[in-house]
């Protein structure tokens, strides 16, 4: 194992920027990346109906304990950091975290009305739980304490809008160094990929980089169903900006 290895848990909920941020990653020359590990373990225990459900409870271990000690164990390819993409909603009851302990733990944010958006462009339903947001901020007190302060938090609207400078900032709070190469990547699939990728990753196989940031959709403009939700997320979403990475 490298003696001084780098092991990055970015947490965030489903609709985020989030595979965008893993190639931005990837496309460094020292890092190593893992797409959202505990996904396997998250359908076989909850047995709910995904896309590809089967390939994906295939594709990885099923058991969170062995999950967790390849997290921590040595990284891919001699690298030295080990970039690993996490969804917080996968994190169930009955789930250990100390193995994180191991790891510099970042969030990754974004408007609780702009994810509730998008995930009605892919799911019929949606709650509190699924967008992961409860999840974020009990994952982000456990890290607080662990670290003696606040993780740094990122913003999806900011860093679409400045992506130079959010990284940067990024970067230097996880102290590891910025490369111009996190701005840009070739498009296409990687064999990094999770097996789901063609139910989600259309958009990203095309991106050659971060796309501009889109206007942020306004509460009334939400369906009906999903105001109830964005109203419960609001607090906790202001919860977690308050500690957002500025340029």
């Amino acid at each position: 194992m490298t003696a001084d290895a780098v092991r990055i848990a970015m947490w965030s909920g489903p609709r985020n920027i989030s595979t965008a941020m893993m190639r931005a990653f990837e496309n460094r020359p020292d890092t190593a990346v893992i797409d959202e590990p505990f996904y396997a373990a998250y359908l076989a225990a909850t047995g709910l109906n995904h896309p590809m459900r089967d390939e994906v409870i295939a594709s990885q271990p099923t058991d969170w304990r062995v999950v967790a000690d390849a997290l921590v164990g040595a990284i891919p390819d001699g690298r030295r950091v080990y970039y690993q993409k996490h969804m917080t909603h996968h994190m169930l009851p009955g789930v250990g975290r100390t193995w994180a302990r191991a790891c510099r733990n970042a969030f990754l944010i974004r408007r609780p009305e702009d994810v509730l958006a998008s995930y009605a462009n892919v799911r019929d339903e949606a709650s509190l739980e699924a967008i992961g947001l409860p999840q974020q901020r009990e994952l982000f007190a456990e890290a607080s304490d662990w670290l003696g302060r606040a993780p740094p938090v990122i913003d999806t609207h900011d860093v679409l809008s400045k992506p130079r400078g959010l990284l940067s900032a990024l970067c230097a709070a996880l102290d590891i160094p910025f490369t111009e190469r996190m701005l840009s990547w070739p498009a296409g699939r990687r064999a990094s990929d999770g097996v789901w990728a063609p139910a989600w990753y259309a958009s990203v196989e095309r991106s050659t980089g971060f796309a501009a940031a889109h206007a942020p959709i306004a509460f009334d403009d939400l369906r009906d169903d999903l105001k109830p939700i964005a109203e419960k997320a609001r607090p906790i979403y202001d919860e977690l900006a308050r500690h957002k990475l500025k340029t």
